[in-house]
């Protein structure tokens, strides 16, 4: 009994240094909640001023019930502008946009449809209207949900199809019951058209941000990317035959190739957006997107050479420079990064500022001799009776990376100049102007932000 008694108390203390220490739990979780409210609005200013944004629309479209001549003309159907601002306002211009389009076409479209069903089932007589209706509205819904398993319908469309699918519906369906089906559908569609309005005209001008520069931005600072991880891989390797012990810390230099694996999917919701969105800057209407896509394709293809690169060589044993060959194939492979980390650093820098730099050229023309004199080197030293091949396998191996590594590179500089012939870039070879600050914040769903480059150096 005494061992209960002092089981009792013992959870009765515990419980009571749980109560007093819940209200300390709390103001942590409030601190930790405002700090990480404070990076987020410090790291990308612009979520704040999109949030603002969106109050702002909400305000706007709210005085179809505040404002009474405005209630008195739509009712209850005001509600449909406060929600269409609610799911329709996007981080981006181009899925504002997008969204308000795909929505207000949809509506368009069902209404006209939902009303014309509803005509056709009233002239059938009071027996068979309900089920030519639910007829109807099966045989749309299941057509137009199968539309939806369509690669570019998916894409670009597959919130209209929604829409089509919901407001068909709700017209058909719920004029079987209400007569006055036409003024109902003419009202919603009225509200929708106000609520995106409102959405799409503040997206534009009030602090806009555009998916296609975002898009413009987001591949140059992959090229930039790629080129850090070649130049500190570099570092690292030298540092390693100066020390003869490889370096583990290698987390600073994937970071940079990593991103750039991540990236696909942002780039096609960008890609995406940016199509909806109108000419703005140096960047026309019918601004070749696609081409955008190209590069940032092969960008991951090189990365993942890099990956191979700088992981074959931190998990194999470091040689000794005790063999002439193995030095002389390790100069190359040096060699061979420096100029294809500065060919990066100069596409990049193209990119960003839209100008033909033919200096990028120079930088790969230098590369591909490197490579083509350690290939040279390679076939010669296999001849060699005396050569230790043990002692080739690695630097060898690293030599077959790099030179694959060029060979992409100079396929990411053939899509950069079709690019340039595309969008018309500027031609010059003069160093721009330092960049603006730009914030970088990643997103990578469609609605999140996506960074901007800091710089390219």
């Amino acid at each position: 009994m005494a061992g209960n008694a002092n089981t009792s108390r013992h959870e009765k203390a515990e419980a009571w240094e749980k109560v007093k220490g819940m209200p300390k739990a709390m103001m942590e979780k409030v601190m930790n909640i405002c700090v990480m409210t404070k990076e987020i609005a410090q790291d990308d200013p612009r979520k704040v001023i999109h949030s603002l944004k969106v109050g702002l629309s909400i305000s706007l479209v709210s005085l179809f019930y505040f404002y009474q001549p405005l209630y008195e003309n739509f009712g209850l159907s005001a509600m449909w502008a406060v929600m269409t601002v609610v799911v329709v306002f996007e981080f981006t211009v181009g899925a504002t946009l997008g969204k308000g389009l795909n929505r207000t076409l949809a509506t368009l479209t069902a209404g006209a449809l939902g009303v014309g069903a509803h005509y056709l089932a009233s002239l059938a007589g009071e027996t068979a209207e309900p089920i030519l209706i639910g007829f109807f509205v099966f045989l749309q819904a299941a057509i137009v949900s199968f539309i939806r398993f369509f690669p570019k319908m998916k894409a670009r469309y597959d919130y209209g199809l929604l829409i089509f699918i919901l407001t068909f519906s709700l017209i058909s369906v719920s004029g079987f019951r209400d007569d006055e089906v036409l003024e109902m559908a003419h009202k919603r569609l009225s509200t929708i058209v106000i609520g995106g309005t409102a959405c799409v005209m503040i997206s534009i001008f009030v602090c806009p941000v555009w998916a296609g520069e975002e898009l413009h931005y987001s591949i140059a600072l992959n090229l930039d990317n790629l080129a850090h991880s070649l130049q500190e891989f570099i570092n690292k390797h030298l540092k390693a035959s100066e020390e003869g012990d490889s370096n583990k810390d290698n987390k600073s230099f994937m970071e940079g190739y990593k991103s750039v694996l991540n990236s696909k999917s942002s780039e096609d919701s960008l890609a995406n957006f940016a199509r909806w969105e109108p000419g703005h800057g140096k960047f026309k209407f019918r601004h070749p997107w696609d081409q955008y896509l190209k590069i940032g394709a092969l960008s991951r293809q090189c990365a993942y050479r890099i990956e191979a690169l700088i992981n074959g060589h931190l998990n194999s044993p470091h040689i000794q420079g005790s063999s002439e060959i193995v030095g002389t194939i390790e100069e190359a492979c040096i060699e061979m990064s420096v100029e294809s980390s500065k060919a990066l650093k100069e596409l990049g820098l193209s990119i960003k500022n839209m100008m033909r730099l033919p200096s990028s050229n120079n930088h790969i023309s230098e590369s591909k001799a490197a490579s083509k004199r350690l290939k040279a080197l390679l076939q010669s030293s296999l001849k060699e009776q005396d050569t230790d091949l043990l002692s080739l396998i690695p630097a060898g191996t690293a030599a077959s990376l790099l030179i694959d590594i060029v060979d992409c590179i100079q396929e990411i500089a053939d899509s950069v100049n079709n690019l340039a012939a595309l969008a018309d870039f500027e031609d010059g070879d003069k160093s721009p102007k330092p960049p603006s600050s730009q914030s970088q914040a990643l997103h990578c769903e469609c609605a999140e932000p996506v960074p901007k480059i800091d710089s390219i150096v």
